[in-house]
């Protein structure tokens, strides 16, 4: 028993000189790194606390700490209620939408660029496909808006193929369309930069010895540039699947209004307007609890099953 205690203390002690040794040599990375460190620790894992909120009624006179406990009671109430169903189905429904759209069009935007001969208009493409990225969410919302309005560019043009009807953001059947095609305007480019960067990294002697072999450039993109990159694609995709059920409010909240709330409202709409619109907190946070335990799940479950199928996982 002595023996055993005496390994684990020199383990730890072990463990302790090379921690120090390393901080000493690296101290230049670790001190870049400790905003972005300090950062998390005080935005996402110190308000964690506030998880206990969603098992109590809260009352402001109470704080934190200091409420009724009332269990499971805020989940069975979101469970059973009228919202439960649409909210699930309209988040799965975008951000399914979003994977289809969304996620192979910069892979393939990243292998046309790459296969561009032109440098000048290569980066004239990548700087336009760039900057709605950098443009405000509040400004991207609002060309929208004008885009589809009763007397908007797009619903002009719908009008000239038959199209009768008037704002297109007054009718839920219209939503996810204009939601994910904003979407793509305003990522497409941003999301190319990572997979421009990994055909960067490809073997260029692997293309050597594709053109020796008598490959095409459509042969080799197949045969080389995607296998290339597809490690990078695999963790993007493990990525995504892990926050299937996340889709940001900020966004919905300037497009959609109460006539659309069939198609539009989500999740992070709706603890939105339950937190912060109507004060209740409890609910709100036992909502959205509900919602990163179903992504947490589906990061697990991803990782799991791309290590299984490609052995690529980010863990």
């Amino acid at each position: 028993m002595t023996e055993r205690v005496q390994k684990r203390a020199g383990a730890k002690n072990t463990f302790g000189a090379r921690l120090r040794k390393d901080l000493i040599q690296n101290k230049s990375l670790y001190l870049i790194a400790l905003p972005g460190l300090i950062y998390y620790l005080v935005f996402h894992y110190i308000p964690m606390s506030g998880i206990i909120l969603a098992f109590q009624q809260y009352r402001p006179i109470g704080g934190l700490y200091d409420n009724p406990w009332v269990g499971l009671d805020n989940f069975r109430a979101f469970f059973n209620s009228y919202y439960f169903g649409r909210l699930v189905r309209n988040t799965f429904l975008l951000s399914f939408m979003g994977i289809v759209f969304t996620f192979p069009l910069p892979i393939i935007l990243a292998i046309m660029l790459n296969e561009l001969r032109s440098t000048r208009l290569k980066k004239t493409i990548q700087t336009v496909s760039y900057m709605p990225h950098f443009v405000s969410t509040v400004v991207i919302c609002g060309m929208v808006l004008d885009f589809v309005s009763d007397s908007g560019m797009i619903t002009h043009v719908l009008r000239l193929f038959g199209y009768k009807g008037n704002n297109l953001l007054m009718y839920s059947e219209y939503f996810r369309t204009i939601y994910i095609a904003s979407d793509i305007w305003q990522q497409l480019g941003w999301n190319s930069i990572i997979y421009i960067a990994a055909i960067m990294g490809v073997d260029q002697e692997l293309y050597e010895a594709a053109k020796i072999d008598g490959a095409g450039r459509f042969q080799q993109i197949l045969h080389v540039t995607i296998p290339g990159i597809l490690p990078t694609i695999v963790i993007m995709l493990i990525l995504r699947l892990g926050s299937l059920m996340s889709i940001g409010y900020e966004k919905i909240i300037l497009l959609y209004n109460a006539s659309i709330y069939e198609t539009a409202d989500v999740i992070s709409t709706f603890v939105y307007r339950k937190g912060i619109l109507q004060a209740d907190y409890s609910y709100s946070t036992a909502v959205g609890l509900f919602n990163s335990v179903i992504n947490f799940t589906l990061l697990i479950l991803s990782n799991a099953l791309s290590r299984r199928l490609s052995e690529t996982s980010l863990w």
